[in-house]
């Protein structure tokens, strides 16, 4: 069973992707609103993909693509940013900070579970 973890703060966006993404075979999705809720679910359990908001209160995504890339156990976890900061120094500092895929708003959900699809193979 694959677990998926989606950090991100609007219902909305993230009843979207948390759909979108139990389409897939075996796949087991987890919600957290930001990123001190996603840590404390990963240290809980393991996650297999994490996908994750930039924009959001307490802990936003960048953050948490830090901390997680500076834990030894944690630094290997595929992270799969999605936000409305389309700007390409976001996106740099993004995939630089360790994010392995970059996605702006409004996402197209086919190509969001396809890049995940991607990483739950390897």
């Amino acid at each position: 069973m694959a677990e998926i973890l989606i950090v991100e703060d609007s219902p909305t966006m993230r009843q979207l992707v948390s759909f979108a993404l139990r389409r897939l075979k075996d796949a087991r999705v987890t919600e957290a609103m930001d990123g001190v809720e996603a840590l404390r679910l990963i240290g809980e359990r393991q996650f297999d993909v994490i996908v994750a908001d930039i924009n959001m209160p307490v802990m936003d995504g960048l953050k948490l693509v830090h901390h997680l890339r500076g834990t030894p156990e944690y630094k290997d976890i595929p992270i799969v940013i999605i936000t409305t900061e389309g700007a390409e120094e976001d996106r740099q500092r993004a995939l630089a900070l360790g994010a392995n895929a970059y996605l702006a708003k409004p996402i197209q959900t086919q190509e969001l579970v396809g890049i995940v699809s991607q990483f739950l193979e390897k």
